[in-house]
Formats: structure tokens, sequence, C-alpha cells
């Protein structure tokens, strides 16, 4: 019934028009190899929500690398989103998940740049169904989003010797190559320019990005990345580590003949009790074909795709981990407690100092260390720190992690999001407007916004914080320095 209407629905646009009107590509409409979608609109933005870009990996293709689906010409809407790929905290998430979502302006002629967003979440939770994730305020500055969901914790990121066969462990950073591959092949159908692709992501989708720019092949399906909150250290799992963690997982599931089998609430309860004792136990590993070496070597060794990027982190990264792990950070360090204390005199409380020496060991060092890598390589590199704060929060900051993708998004009043003061506005609008200009042409500089300046050799970067926005030396040098050479780089 919904595709007779669907169907309908687009008899009726195109008989309202003649020949000589306006094409029907500028309707909510698009023709793709797996059929023609009609999608809504709202104001002057066209959505294509719940896309599948692959087959759903139930059944015999769990825990396989995504399959392509049949080719169609049946007509289908495409106004809700799909369902979020399976994880403990969403009741509404589902196996069969494999769907993207496309935001483009309404009625705008072609080809237009494209930002393709990668969810973080650890690489065990999170959505590209997160309202927050909405593209509409993108859209509406002429550029096309298409946000992405992925196969999440054991489903996604599973290695063990019954699944050998599958020749990986990464099916949820095939699921990312995947997409990427349909954004290649259909996005034109919606107005896109398939030649001008940016990623953007935060924290494990930061991640992701990293190393599908050390990827052989994913490296021809984008232009240009933007690493928000990336931790640029972050050794993957060796194929021993991995496996192990599997052998675990599959332990905790007690008797199952054919894991293919297994009910997934089955599943997701033995995942829940292996990630209590190993926070880290999905995620990605060395498989010696997509992911071949750490982020840190690959982009030392200029290995990364040398393209266009903007990388950064914020204030207070705590988030991202659990206090045991920045009790594990701070006891790596070589530092004397009294001589940490001095390091961060703004610290009001040991858990502040334990905040922001771990902020600065797995994201502020590591990414200034990834800029002046891929400076070096020649290409064009912007590096900035997010500090502001929302002003209706500033008396009671929450933790940091996160916190730019509000403004980068221009969401507001939903679930993660509230509502901005005419300041917080004023910064989102200027930081949305960095990242447009460079999805648009590789260079976030433009009329009425403070200057950018290229890393280069050195360290310059944006700082954006409560009373500036402004392009300088970090002030946090120092001290960073200082942590590098605890790196031994």
């Amino acid at each position: 019934m919904r595709s007779l209407l669907a169907l309908i629905a687009a008899l009726e646009l195109l008989c309202a028009c003649n020949a000589d009107a306006q094409a029907v590509g500028q309707y909510p409409f698009a023709l793709t190899r797996e059929g023609q979608m009609l999608g809504a609109v709202e104001g002057e933005v066209a959505s294509f929500k719940g896309l599948a870009y692959a087959a759903p990996p139930v059944g015999s293709l769990r825990w396989r690398p995504p399959q392509e689906l049949p080719e169609s010409s049946e007509m289908s809407t495409a106004y809700d989103y799909g369902a979020p790929c399976l994880q403990p905290s969403l009741p509404a998430a589902r196996e069969d998940c494999l769907t993207l979502n496309v935001f483009r302006p309404f009625g705008v002629d072609g080809p237009l740049p494209v930002m393709v967003f990668i969810h973080g979440g650890g690489f065990v939770s999170g959505t590209a169904n997160d309202p927050l994730f909405d593209g509409s305020r993108f859209a509406q500055a002429g550029l096309i989003v298409v946000t992405v969901n992925y196969r999440l914790g054991a489903f996604g990121w599973l290695m063990h010797p019954a699944l050998s066969e599958a020749g990986s462990g990464n099916f949820g950073m095939m699921d990312q190559i995947t997409a990427l591959r349909w954004v290649h092949d259909n996005i034109a159908a919606f107005g896109g320019d398939a030649n001008n692709v940016t990623l953007f992501g935060n924290g494990a989708g930061a991640t992701s990005i990293a190393l599908l720019m050390l990827c052989a092949q994913s490296r021809d399906l984008f232009q240009k990345a933007i690493l928000q909150s990336v931790p640029g250290r972050m050794r993957p799992a060796s194929p021993q580590e991995a496996e192990t963690a599997g052998l675990q997982f599959v332990a905790a599931l007690g008797q199952a003949t054919d894991l293919r089998a297994v009910e997934p609430a089955r599943l997701l309860a033995a995942e829940g009790r292996l990630l209590d004792k190993s926070p880290r136990g999905f995620a990605p590993a060395m498989d010696g074909s997509l992911v071949t070496e750490d982020i840190a070597a690959g982009f030392a060794s200029g290995h990364e795709s040398r393209i266009p990027l903007i990388i950064g982190s914020n204030d207070d990264e705590r988030r991202f981990d659990s206090e045991l792990e920045v009790k594990q950070a701070l006891s790596s360090s070589t530092e004397s407690p009294d001589e940490l204390r001095r390091l961060y005199p703004d610290a009001k409380t040991p858990s502040d100092v334990a905040a922001g020496f771990y902020t600065d060991k797995v994201f502020s060092e590591p990414v200034r260390m990834l800029a002046r890598l891929h400076a070096a390589t020649g290409a064009p590199t912007f590096r900035y720190r997010f500090t502001y704060v929302p002003e209706a929060r500033r008396s009671n900051p929450d933790e940091g992690h996160g916190r730019e993708l509000q403004f980068v998004f221009g969401a507001e009043g939903v679930p993660g999001a509230g509502i901005f003061s005419r300041r917080d506005r004023e910064v989102a609008n200027r930081m949305r407007s960095y990242w447009i200009n460079f999805a648009k042409s590789g260079d976030p500089n433009g009329a009425e916004l403070p200057h950018w300046d290229a890393a280069a050799d050195r360290d310059h970067l944006l700082l954006i914080a409560n009373d500036h926005t402004a392009s300088g030396d970090d002030p946090l040098s120092e001290r960073l320095d200082r942590l590098a050479r605890e790196s031994g780089k």
C-alpha cells in the first residue's frame, strides 16, 4: 500500500509540470540502483530517511561482509528513519539496520558538495538517526549531508575462529566503506557531486575516518576529512587480542552450536557482560586487510590519503571513557602528583586534574601530533580546539566530549541539545560556516569569518573560546610538549 501511495504521489508531481518545467530531480524524488525513492520536504530541505545501502545482515549474513542489494524499479517512500543498529541502550534497535539518511536543499540544482557523517559512541552505541545529527542546517547552505548507521558492538567487531571464513572482524568498517560506495554510485541522483565528498565525525566516528584515510579500499571514495576529538594514539587490537575477546564473548554466551542462529537478545546480554570487564572489547582490530597499522604509525609514515584535513578536540573529554581508564591514564604519567597539579593550575579537585591530564594525553597531544604529521605531507591542514561552553551551562559545565556537535549541526531543543542563547547561536553559525566552506573548497576560510591559519609547520590552531574565536599559537604547547616526550615522540 505504501509503495502504491508513493507512486500516486510521484505521478501527481510529474503531471503537475510539463516538459519545460523544472526537472524531476528538483522534487524530493531520486532514482537509485535499488529503486525509486520519494522523500519528504520541510521548508527548504528535502530528506530521504532509512535508505538501505546493503542487504540486512541477519541470519546467514550475520558476521559477513555487507551484501549488495538487488536492482529494483520499485518505488517506495523514504519518510522515516530505519532502526538503529543493535545496542543495549536502545530498545528500538534492530539487527536489520544498514541504512543511511540524505538531507539536501529542495529545488536547487547540483552537483552539490557532499558531507558524510559517521557517528561516535565507542563503537558500541550511537545512531545516525539521532535528532542531534539532522543535516537540515547544512542543506540550507547548499550542501548534501548523509548520515550512516553501521554495525556496533559484537555485531560489528567480533573476531572468532568460527567466523574466519568472513576474513575479518571489522564488519562495522566494511559497512562504512559500503555506505561510501553507495554514496559514490548514487549521490548524483540526489544532486550531489561524487567527486567532492567530505567525511566528518566525532570520537569513534573520527577514529573510523582516520582508519579509512589509511585504508586502500576506501581512499578514492572521499576527498576531504574532518576529525573531531580523535584519540590519535589509539592502538587497534592485535589479531590475537581481538580473537581472545571473541573467545571470551562466546564463552559468555554459554552453549551455542551456531553463532549465526543465536537470538540477538542473548548476544546483547553476553556483550554487556564482556563490556563490563573490558570497555574496549569491541572495536577495530588489525586484520591485515582493512586495518594494517596504528593511526599514529600510519600518519608518521605518510601512508594516509593526502587530502585537506580539519582536526581538533575539546576541553574536558573525559566522558569518552570510564573513571577506571582515567586512573589508568594518570598512572601512566611519569610526573609526580604535585607536578601534575602544577600543570593544571585551574583544576579545583583531583578529579579535575585527572580529567585535564586525560584530555591532553588521549586527545589534545595526539591531535597535535596528527596535524603536524599530515601538514608535513603538504596537504592543507587546519587544527582547532573547542573550549566554548553554552551560556546556560557555565555555572555548572557538563563534560566536553561531543559538545561541539550541537554547534556543528545547529540542532536545538532535541535530546542532548538545549536551546541556544543569541551568543551560542552566533558561535554555532560561525563554526558551521567553517565546516561548510571546507566541504566546498578544502579551505574553511570565508568572508566575515576570523581567519584560520593552516597548521603548516607551526603549532597554529583556531581557538573557539567563550570570549573570542581566533587563530594563533597553541597556548598549551609547553604542556603538550611534556606529554609528547612521555610518549617518546
